[in-house]
């Protein structure tokens, strides 16, 4: 570690530097630090909360985040808190349907569920282990440019355990920069990369409850949400939400309750979506035991950010990653996979970058992150896109409910692409029809 003393910024008496800064470390940066640290850079990996933090998310890991966990080297036994899921449960127009995840060469057979609270604060001190600095409560500001306008370093507020700011500032230098501070991302902003209007967002809310089937082994999906609608001030009826409610039994004596819905509906916003999540709620099955007395905690809501809604995703030595970069799956508004994936690419292209003898090979090098992204999820997110725009249309979804979950062989292809699983070589006429339509589909 290196230590300069700041001209620039005379609030903080030093400066301290490093190969990459980190900003975030949720489970696109905590992946990207340990990454990066396994190629032997110095890396800074900055977190503005003290762990242990929460995240709203639905604490489910498809066989696509399970799989990002064991190429980071994350124990995963069930003995350590991790429950195992054996597939999806699917329910909506009278039908239930319990379809297992689709094994084969690329994923295992099987997901896990564990909340936030935990799961980042694993995925962190895993980099840690990796040799990765990790410093908490280091609240990102502002980026540091230099003379070419090109980020060099962040300035940041020094936060207490409180959560408030101590009034202590602090600025860190290095070659490369990776945004991973979310769907907000101060930094992503701050280098003139707002959110795209022309991408799906989502919102979320969820609620842990306590329930007796907390070990229940599949996750569970309702198509039906209904909003409820104002005949006389508004003139409509209940509307049918594009998206879905979710259970997710967390095996610890509870289970996580939420709901996804698109924005692109024509009557997004304009209803309360913790009132429909309390609708939901309601007509649940007495065994579940959802009530206000078993429920912990408010509802809360996030934000989804989907289909790379910003880009580029490396502009003047500033790369995004997960939730920064919009890379929420909007078939089934997944985002621990994509981020932990873009973590990893991030990882591989700046170790590579780094090494170039010029600076003009090293951003080469660098610009070359927007493609690999774009490789491997864009022509996907395209048809996302697609599938957002048709399920806004309450008739499309109220369509698809009623004549797609009686076809169980269709449902199983619709599983394996709402989840992104598909063998990535070989594999089935599924497999291949799936990835051929990924292929040959343009990346925006």
């Amino acid at each position: 570690m290196k230590v300069v003393t700041s001209e620039a910024y005379s609030v903080s008496e030093q400066v301290e530097t490093a190969d990459v800064i980190v900003v975030g470390a949720g489970p696109g940066g905590a992946s990207a630090a340990a990454y990066l640290s396994a190629h032997g850079l110095d890396v800074l990996l900055l977190e503005k909360s003290s762990f242990p933090r929460d995240k709203i998310c639905g604490d489910g890991l498809t066989p696509r985040a399970v799989r990002e966990l064991i190429s980071l080297g994350v124990p995963i036994d069930e003995a350590d808190g991790w429950h195992r899921t054996r597939g999806l449960r699917i329910l909506g127009g009278g039908m239930r349907l319990e379809l297992d995840w689709p094994a084969n060469e690329t994923f295992p057979g099987f997901g896990l569920v564990r909340t936030r609270h935990d799961l980042d604060e694993i995925l962190a001190r895993h980099a840690v282990t990796r040799g990765a600095r990790l410093l908490e409560g280091i609240n990102v500001q502002e980026p540091v440019l230099d003379g070419r306008g090109h980020i060099c370093g962040v300035r940041a507020k020094v936060m207490g355990p409180d959560g408030r700011p101590t009034g202590e500032r602090r600025e860190f230098r290095s070659r490369v920069v990776v945004a991973a501070d979310g769907n907000s991302s101060r930094l992503s902003l701050a280098m003139d990369r707002p959110k795209r209007d022309d991408r799906p967002m989502g919102v979320a809310v969820r609620a842990y409850f306590e329930t007796p089937r907390h070990a229940d082994p599949y996750l569970e999906s309702w198509l039906e949400l209904w909003a409820r609608g104002d005949d006389a001030e508004k003139g409509r009826g209940d509307v049918l939400m594009p998206g879905y409610g979710w259970i997710f039994p967390v095996g610890d004596g509870t289970a996580n309750v939420g709901l996804g819905i698109l924005d692109t509906a024509e009557e997004f916003g304009t209803f309360d979506y913790r009132d429909v999540m309390r609708r939901w709620i309601a007509t649940m099955p007495e065994d579940w035991t959802f009530s206000e007395e078993t429920q912990q905690g408010p509802i809360r809501g996030a934000a989804l950010p989907m289909c790379f809604n910003r880009q580029p995703l490396y502009d003047r030595g500033l790369l995004l990653v997960g939730d920064a970069g919009g890379m929420v799956n909007p078939f089934n508004g997944e985002g621990i996979a994509e981020a932990m994936e873009s973590g990893r690419h991030a990882a591989e292209v700046i170790a590579s970058a780094l090494v170039r003898p010029t600076p003009a090979e090293t951003e080469a090098v660098l610009h070359s992150y927007t493609a690999a992204m774009k490789a491997s999820l864009g022509g996907y997110y395209t048809l996302g896109r697609h599938f957002a725009t048709l399920i806004g249309k309450p008739e499309v979804m109220r369509l698809a409910v009623r004549y797609g979950l009686p076809r169980r062989s269709l449902m199983r292809l619709l599983l394996k692409i709402m989840a992104n699983l598909p063998q990535e070589r070989g594999g089935g006429m599924d497999d291949r029809v799936i990835n051929a339509l990924s292929r040959m589909t343009p990346a925006a």
